[in-house]
């Protein structure tokens, strides 16, 4: 069995039973006991209780009691012991940090089943923060997003350089969309016009929204202008 990279995408596709496993065979005994704690709160106190419930705190601890490395799962699993709604998911995101939205993005299919919390995820499109791009684009942006929406998150990572394995579905999605065929044509057009490089994973959505296309013809390079016999422009 292939091991999740626990930092990544993957988050949003293991069960949260699995993610705990990998987790605590990772964590000292210190932190081991840490996440044991704070999953035990949230699984007692669940939902929202006054201004901050006590599992609110202890995403922000997260980073500092697992590390950097693994705060994204700690996070995930303790979103989920809260049983985190809507409402619950859409206060951390908003009033969280970068990092904390990026759980928040990661835990949206261990939590919310229909497509109430979209909202959070056409935000976390609208930013420049490739985490986050990459976050929003998981399984519960594929199970929901409208195409229209979809299309365009599509767009989003290959403008900001979010590899398009981070698309959940992407090939089930992709399959047959001529209208978002055309629009990669657009895309791949304006920067062959510009003389700025086509993205390489450009070409294989759009082979996956038509086997049969073709790629679009890389840039040309730019005209130096007529040149003496010195090498210097005349």
């Amino acid at each position: 069995m292939t091991t999740p990279d626990l930092t990544g995408a993957p988050l949003a596709r293991t069960p949260p039973a699995d993610l705990h496993r990998l987790l605590t065979a990772r964590l000292g005994g210190a932190a081991r006991a840490w996440l044991d704690q704070a999953l035990e709160e949230a699984a007692t106190h669940p939902g929202i209780h006054g201004p901050i419930s006590v599992w609110e705190l202890r995403l922000a601890e997260a980073g500092r009691r697992c590390g950097p490395e693994h705060a994204d799962v700690a996070r995930v699993l303790i979103l989920h012991a809260a049983r985190a709604g809507t409402d619950a998911v859409t206060r951390v995101y908003f009033q969280g940090t970068a990092a904390e939205r990026r759980a928040v993005l990661h835990a949206l299919p261990h939590l919310i089943a229909g497509p109430d919390a979209l909202p959070l995820v056409e935000d976390a499109l609208r930013t420049n923060d490739t985490r986050l791009v990459a976050a929003a684009v998981g399984p519960y942006a594929a199970r929901h997003l409208a195409p229209h929406h979809w299309r365009h998150a599509v767009l989003k990572c290959l403008f900001t350089g979010v590899p398009a394995d981070e698309i959940a579905d992407l090939d089930r999605r992709a399959r047959d969309d001529a209208e978002l065929a055309r629009m990669l044509g657009d895309y791949a057009a304006e920067r062959t016009a510009a003389g700025r490089p086509v993205p390489e994973d450009l070409h294989r959505v759009l082979t996956l929204t038509d086997p049969t296309a073709t790629p679009p013809a890389p840039a040309a390079a730019p005209d130096a202008g007529p040149r003496g016999t010195d090498g210097e422009e005349s």
